[in-house]
């Protein structure tokens, strides 16, 4: 278990520093951003682009928050503990703080708002806090779901649903000109990265909890020594 979340986590990271050297050299993956938004630009229309507006919004500040918090408060109720309260906020918690510390440290320009729909995004671009935030909270509750899910198929439907609206949402923001794709791709690296080191924690905390007995637990029987 620690190898495989190891292993996801080290993937991850490097196919993250792939995507930043991509966009500090200006070359390899960066050419894809200006294809992309071109596409994007090409199959706008009037009506999509409202309705991915309120879409990507459920992404946002306002609208993660309520969403993600009510389901946590929901999955708290449902299991009788307060695991999904303490991941829910150490996994949003971590995501929020990265998305402002790479915003600050590599300040990259949004596409041109020329390029862009309505209405506009002020704050630096990479990575895609959106897409970033919404991974990792639609990630950990699919996590905290399937801990309680018995049925193979409905594991995947729940792992399948929580990776359709994080790309979902990745894909938005480049529709609507608010980034670049590899903000996205960038922010997606990150998200799957925090997962891996948070669930990956979890299940090592839990084995080892299942593991030690507790303190008042009674001692097994001795045998009785006979003397002859």
């Amino acid at each position: 278990m620690l190898t495989v979340g190891l292993l996801v986590m080290v993937a991850a990271t490097w196919l993250f520093s792939i995507v930043y050297a991509a966009v500090t050299d200006d070359q390899s993956v960066a050419r894809l951003d200006e294809p992309a938004l071109a596409l994007a630009m090409h199959v706008r229309s009037p009506w999509l682009d409202s309705a991915l507006t309120v879409f990507t919004n459920t992404g946002g500040t306002v609208g993660l928050p309520i969403l993600g918090g009510v389901t946590i408060v929901v999955l708290c109720w449902k299991s009788h503990g307060w695991t999904p309260i303490v991941l829910g906020v150490t996994a949003g918690g971590g995501s929020l703080l990265m998305t402002i510390a790479g915003k600050d440290f590599f300040g990259r320009d949004r596409p041109p708002r020329a390029d862009a729909v309505p209405p506009y995004e002020t704050s630096t671009s990479f990575p895609s806090g959106h897409t970033l935030n919404a991974t990792v909270v639609f990630g950990i509750i699919a996590y905290v779901l399937i801990v309680h899910q018995s049925r193979r198929t409905l594991r995947t439907v729940t792992i399948t649903s929580a990776a359709v609206l994080a790309v979902a949402i990745g894909l938005s923001r480049v529709y609507l000109g608010h980034h670049w794709l590899t903000d996205v791709l960038a922010a997606w690296f990150l998200a799957l990265a925090w997962l891996a080191v948070i669930i990956t924690a979890h299940r090592l905390w839990l084995r080892l909890y299942n593991a030690t007995p507790p303190r008042d637990s009674p001692r097994p029987p001795q045998r009785a020594s006979h003397s002859r």
